[in-house]
């Protein structure tokens, strides 16, 4: 006899959907989450004027079906992301004011920009997103970095610089970090490269009244307090023929299964008995989360658009290398959403908060002017400094990494199944991710 038939390891969009998937099938679950908050990677602020914004993943959209129906399941509602007016794009010491329109931003660049975002995707196409490792050159394209294959692809430092910024965009990781075949099959499972960047229709275009961490709040509402548990951090599974028994700070439950929805460079500091296999072990150690701190500033109002801006800048040179308008819908005040990513978070996460808000808003006072020196209030959350996750957005592969481990991702080990947004093929480390991974761990039990 178990404690319950299924323990869920997170809190997160991710475990909570599982749980609700067990529970509708007739199932007895518990979900432990070590924090003292439910939502994982979605997190919030409340500034002073009451206003919320988000300090985690925050955007859904385009072809993100899953997690649209679950948000309108759960009765909350969506807000279009601000797209109205000019980007700036900041490259060579200048301040470059382009069209509304997304393609602008290559065009700007001339026809060996656009080269390779086609050659990208025609070549990402072609990666099964279910088995990247089996994809046909997989070996070849798997043996290389992001970085060794744009700079033999181009001679152009400037062309170089802003695919350098976009995969840091994009994965908070730095080119040389990355395998080539991380980066496509990243490109893929977000449906290629104007859904992953773009804003209306697109990947950020719309986002959750009152903060997408309402989704999870919603869902540990419906699942209740006996069967969410939090401030339990598991350290021990052991598993045998017969079921698994789960330790956590506290106590212990047994179960007929466990899943993990933990990052895996997480999940791989629990112990295990027995041990698990090599190659997953293996993976766990070779998949580092990114690197990213996300700022929200807020001022007394939009003053950009104002300037016919729409507050979003990409800029080259920059520590803030990204910038949107994040003005919750019906604010009185304005904000601004930016993040120091890949090597400038590493930097900027040595410094206090004081010196990291001067050093961005610096960067927004050379991207709109002097009026964005008059901060009302500004807020950053430093993701590699959270205990329970230790960056964002998601893990990534480097070279050699998902020819020699992949198959291990998501691979049930006997009685432990693996979910969280690292383990989607379809949406790879977004919310929507996390949900279909989650009903693919809750697939596997049931069957």
């Amino acid at each position: 006899m178990h404690d319950v038939d299924v323990v869920v390891m997170g809190a997160g969009v991710s475990g909570l959907v599982a749980a609700r998937e067990l529970v509708k099938a007739g199932k007895s679950v518990r979900v432990l989450e070590a924090r003292g908050r439910v939502a994982g990677r979605t997190d919030h602020h409340v500034f002073a004027n009451g206003d919320v914004i988000e300090m985690g993943g925050q955007w859904v959209g385009g072809t993100q079906t899953e997690v649209l129906a679950l948000i309108d399941e759960l009765g909350l509602e969506t807000y279009k992301q601000y797209d109205h007016g000019d980007k700036l794009v900041v490259q060579g010491g200048t301040v470059h004011r382009v069209g509304d329109q997304t393609s602008d931003l290559l065009e700007a660049g001339g026809n060996d920009m656009a080269a390779i975002k086609s050659e990208l995707e025609a070549m990402a196409a072609t990666v099964s997103l279910s088995s990247p490792w089996l994809t046909e050159q997989a070996a070849e394209w798997d043996s290389m970095t992001m970085e060794a294959w744009l700079v033999n692809r181009t001679n152009d430092d400037g062309v170089r610089q802003y695919w350098r910024n976009m995969i840091v965009a994009m994965l908070c990781a730095e080119t040389p970090e990355v395998s080539l075949l991380h980066v496509l099959f990243y490109i893929k499972s977000g449906d290629m490269l104007d859904m992953l960047f773009g804003v209306t229709d697109a990947a950020q275009d719309s986002r959750v009244v009152g903060g997408t961490h309402r989704i999870s709040e919603r869902l540990a509402d419906e699942l209740g307090t006996d069967v969410v548990q939090l401030n339990c951090p598991v350290h021990t599974i052991t598993q045998d023929a017969d079921g698994v028994r789960v330790a956590y700070d506290g106590g212990e439950i047994t179960a007929g299964h466990v899943v993990v929805t933990l990052p895996p460079t997480l999940a791989g500091r629990l112990r295990y008995s027995p041990a698990l296999p090599a190659q997953r072990d293996g993976l766990t150690q070779q998949m580092p989360m990114g690197s990213v701190i996300k700022i929200q500033v807020a001022y007394e109002r939009p003053f950009w658009r104002e300037a016919g801006l729409s507050g979003q800048v990409f800029s080259m040179d920059d520590p803030v290398g990204a910038v949107l308008d994040n003005t919750p819908k019906g604010s009185d005040q304005g904000v601004l959403v930016g993040f120091f990513d890949g090597a400038h978070a590493r930097v900027a996460s040595r410094l206090s908060r004081d010196e990291r808000q001067a050093v961005a808003v610096d960067c927004l006072v050379r991207y709109f002017g002097p009026e964005a020196g008059n901060v009302l209030e500004y807020v950053d959350k430093d993701w590699t400094e959270e205990e329970y996750t230790r960056g964002c957005y998601g893990g990534r592969l480097g070279a050699g990494v998902w020819t020699q481990y992949g198959a291990a991702l998501a691979e049930p080990i006997g009685r432990i199944h693996w979910a969280g947004a690292e383990t989607a093929d379809v949406w790879n480390g977004y919310i929507d991710g996390a949900i279909r991974s989650a009903k693919r761990a809750a697939r596997e039990i049931l069957a």
